[in-house]
């Protein structure tokens, strides 16, 4: 007999063994698709507890109460609860959340596994444990990208770290998610007619700037660019969400925050959702409507919705005599499924959005209105994070090569408004054309030095591709939105 019939064979099950069978795989699996979500040391050392400590040392206490007590069930007790944890966990890290329905499926497959293939167990936890194997495969090239993570791409092509303002109006940053602009709403796959929210803010003395887009595809990745002012290039990775570091570079340091603090300004960051708080970065805004407390180890960061205009009403009453900026997120009106069995169909999808659209609209009119109340000449900026995807089947399909240009400029296109202090934009306002240089064109106006405006950054407009061509970063649009199809090379 083999040593792994002797091991299969033999009566004794190691605790150890049956609690690492149900956890490590779970474990590996939730790091190696959701990393940048919990890359940091307090997530490494919850989810070691919650998913290998804790079972572990169950199935020891289960060992010593059934020595005690005798060892009748002692072997569909162990099967039981690694099987039905090892699913529990898997269903865990599917949906980053508890389904209720699936729980209880997993507990039945458990009883039925612990009471016709309790013979078996040692081969499941020798599959579980080789699960586990293959997905360290997957998880170890992830870990040595960010430990070879190269930062050098935040470097600031001049001195703007330095400005100076002459003038420190509150200013007030709206992101509304994937609201394409008011040009693009009245043609390709929108056509929408007229929006009445362009009618309310041009009533609020905002200037529309027509044809603004964003630089990449999605919130995180977007925002990482437009608050560093640099071009990242998706890190030459293929994570379509996410860049290493994404949310610790919006939240916790990037230039825009330096320079509103260097100037006196106290930054405030407020959101309907703790979407870009979900891996716990260190928060570098002096206020924030989340607290850690407020955030799950395992989260997909669209739990625990708040009212922004609470945090909002209280943060504008304090401080009254120092200039401040606010970081103002709400999710609507969004963008199509991110899978494609989610979507309605395309008119399904279209009036999804158009529901949302209009929710939206009355969360910035509130917000507005709540600003202006008390602050009537402060500096509003709204900008979105990138476009709605209508005409796309899901915002995945962007990964692949298209010819249709609406398709693009509906996954790109953002609405940018700006309420001047004094009715009075500055003249080189006209070099608005996409997120990534939105606040070095902001920080020429404030400090009224216009040697930044020599550094505006690459305008063009990136994806991922995987399909229809080789594999890379591919420039879509160049710097006047014009379709181009050109593969970016390190």
């Amino acid at each position: 007999m083999s040593k792994f019939e002797q091991f299969v064979n033999s009566p004794y099950v190691s605790p150890t063994l049956a609690g690492l069978g149900a956890g490590l795989y779970p474990l590996f699996f939730y790091y190696s698709n959701n990393y940048a979500l919990i890359n940091s040391w307090n997530h490494l050392g919850f989810f070691i507890v919650f998913f290998l400590i804790s079972p572990i040392v169950f199935f020891w206490l289960c060992h010593f109460i059934f020595k005690k007590f005798g060892q009748k069930w002692k072997l569909k007790t162990y099967v039981f609860f690694n099987i039905s944890a090892f699913l529990s966990f898997i269903v865990l890290c599917l949906y980053a959340g508890v389904k209720l329905g699936l729980l209880v499926g997993a507990l039945g497959i458990g009883a039925l596994a612990a009471a016709f293939l309790s013979k078996h167990f040692k081969k499941f936890v020798l599959f579980q444990l080789v699960l586990a194997t293959i997905n360290l495969f997957w998880l170890i090239p992830i870990i040595f990208e960010q430990l070879n993570y190269n930062d050098s791409w935040i470097q600031q092509p001049d001195n703007i770290e330095q400005a100076t303002f002459t003038k420190k109006p509150n200013v007030y940053y709206i992101q509304p998610d994937g609201y394409v602009n008011f040009s693009e709403q009245n043609k390709g796959y929108y056509k929408l007619g007229e929006n009445p929210h362009q009618g309310y803010l041009e009533a609020k003395e905002f200037k529309l700037y027509p044809d603004i887009r964003s630089n990449y595809t999605s919130t995180v990745i977007s925002n990482a660019a437009t608050f560093m002012m640099k071009h990242h290039f998706y890190n030459y990775g293929f994570n379509f969400t996410e860049i290493t570091n994404g949310r610790q570079i919006i939240m916790s340091d990037n230039p825009v925050l330096k320079i509103f603090k260097k100037n006196g300004y106290k930054t405030h960051f407020i959101s309907e959702l703790p979407y870009l708080l979900a891996n716990k970065p260190k928060i570098g805004y002096d206020k924030c409507n989340f607290n850690e407390s407020n955030i799950s180890y395992i989260t997909n960061g669209f739990n625990g919705k708040q009212n922004v205009l609470d945090s909002l009403g209280r943060y504008l009453k304090e401080d009254i005599d120092k200039p401040k900026f606010f970081f103002i997120q709400v999710f609507k009106p969004g963008h199509v499924p991110s899978k494609r069995d989610e979507s309605k169909g395309f008119e399904g999808d279209k009036e999804r959005w158009v529901q949302n659209l209009e929710i939206s609209n009355r969360q910035q009119q509130e917000v507005i209105d709540t600003i202006l109340a008390s602050d009537s000449n402060a500096l509003i900026m709204i900008m979105s994070d990138h476009g709605g995807y209508l005409g796309w089947k899901n915002m995945m399909g962007i990964r692949t090569k298209t010819e249709d240009v609406d398709k693009l400029h509906s996954a790109f296109s953002t609405n940018l408004a700006i309420k001047w202090p004094d009715k009075a934009p500055p003249a080189f306002d006209t070099k608005f054309k996409t997120g990534i240089n939105v606040f070095r064109i902001l920080f020429s106006y404030l400090s009224d030095d216009t040697s930044y405006l020599e550094n505006l950054q690459d305008d063009s407009s990136y994806t991922i591709i995987e399909y229809g061509a080789p594999k890379g970063i591919y420039k879509v649009l160049d710097a006047n939105g014009k379709m181009v199809f050109e593969k970016r090379n390190k």
